[in-house]
């Protein structure tokens, strides 16, 4: 059954407006120097929150993928954007108690965050079979570009208006803006098919729609954890160390470090459209193939370059393959298990996105500390990446067994 193709855009503008509120998460190091001005708190200490924040939203996003089956995407969105607004407003009232930052911001909001992410995503890959890459990258580039915008209005902000009510604004907006795009979200009919759109051969052969307990049954899902989780290490230790990096490395000034922070935020967002795009006409295994690989060639000239110039195209393009990475997967796990439950089963997979924030700036921070150099650990990462390489080339989609229990896997309608 066809329906009219605007509402289905209608729908993916929404959720890129969702994305853009939701990826100011990103612009988190804009707090940092206040809230130790403030409060007295280290750096180690401010980061934690938002490393908090990053790890609950891997779990919430697998809660919310769950609930989404049992109450729809909108009710999931708007509850996802009142946790991530509220959470921000009372991170402003914290004064100097740091638990409480931990709290509101860290728990609270990473739940919120974690809630609203999944929904645009598994909303919009049954609403564009016929652009699986592409609408799957589209929804999850406004989180890559949020600090984009988030930036600098936060930081005029603080001069403005000191670091608490900058909170308290910032957390209102994101919960209008969230729980605003969440009214458009909705499911499409369960015989939906884009007008003049035949799925391909081998989606005519009936390839079966997986629960999450049938998908967890076969060793591919956890394959495809260890691709998203390797992937992910790989670019947020650039993230964690670009501006030190710079710093140390090319001897830029504060000013330029900080510019890289910006340029790469660029490549996070671009990264997450132009390689999920790019995998409707190449295959999602393919660009985690060429993402693993040119990450290995470029962590090991990362080690070598000394011209802030160089360090930055290579950081460019290390974040490129990490936003790629979130804008392929959602495609490649509903290529594997089916649209249907795709909110369960890739909101699950997101818990290697949390826990890849908390080793890959360990991995490079430790190695970095116990050395004296980023050269051993930029090797290192490099030698993971080359290994890595050969993970997408293995993992295949799984043959539904006949032996399946009923109820576990769902047949297409």
């Amino acid at each position: 059954m066809a329906t009219k193709s605007s509402n289905r855009w209608l729908i993916a503008v929404a959720g890129v407006v969702m994305q853009l509120a939701l990826g100011a998460v990103y612009a988190g190091s804009v707090f940092r120097i206040p809230l130790n001005k403030n409060y007295g708190w280290t750096v180690s200490q401010v980061t934690l929150a938002f490393e908090l924040a990053i790890l609950m939203l891997g779990f919430a996003a697998f809660a919310g993928g769950l609930w989404m089956k049992r109450s729809g995407p909108r009710r999931v969105a708007a509850i996802g954007g009142l946790c991530y607004g509220l959470g921000l407003v009372l991170a402003g009232q914290v004064g100097g108690h740091l638990g409480l930052l931990y709290l509101f911001y860290g728990v609270l909001g990473g739940i919120g965050l974690g809630l609203s992410y999944i929904v645009p995503v598994a909303t919009l890959i049954k609403w564009f079979p016929d652009k699986r890459g592409m609408i799957t990258g589209l929804a999850v580039a406004g989180f890559g570009a949020g600090a984009l915008i988030t930036a600098p209005v936060a930081q005029r902000l603080i001069s403005w208006l000191g670091v608490s009510q900058t909170f308290t604004i910032l957390g209102i907006t994101y919960f209008i803006a969230v729980s605003g795009s969440a009214l458009f979200m909705r499911n499409p009919p369960a015989d939906y098919r884009p007008a003049g759109w035949q799925p391909p051969v081998s989606e005519q052969q009936q390839r079966p729609d997986y629960t999450l307990g049938a998908a967890l049954k076969t060793w591919q899902w956890y394959g495809l954890w260890a691709i998203l989780f390797l992937n992910t290490s790989a670019g947020i230790s650039i993230i964690s160390q670009a501006a030190p990096m710079a710093q140390e490395t090319t001897h830029a000034s504060a000013v330029a470090a900080a510019g890289l922070v910006g340029i790469i935020s660029i490549a996070n967002g671009a990264g997450r459209f132009l390689w999920a795009w790019f995998s409707d006409f190449i295959g999602r295994r393919r660009v985690f193939q060429v993402m693993f690989l040119a990450q290995a060639i470029v962590f090991f000239l990362l080690s070598r370059v000394h011209s802030f110039g160089g360090l930055a195209i290579l950081a460019f393009i290390v974040l490129l393959c990490y936003g790629g990475g979130f804008g392929t997967m959602p495609a490649l796990a509903a290529d594997f298990f089916g649209a249907r439950n795709v909110g369960s089963i890739y909101g699950l997979m997101l818990t290697a996105w949390g826990l890849a924030g908390l080793l890959g700036p360990t991995l490079i921070a430790h190695v970095r500390q116990s050395t004296g150099y980023y050269t051993d650990a930029l090797d290192l990462i490099a030698g993971i990446m080359l290994l890595s390489t050969a993970l997408p080339f293995l993992v295949r989609p799984p043959k539904p067994s006949t032996h399946v229990l009923p109820g576990l896997v769902q047949k297409h309608a």
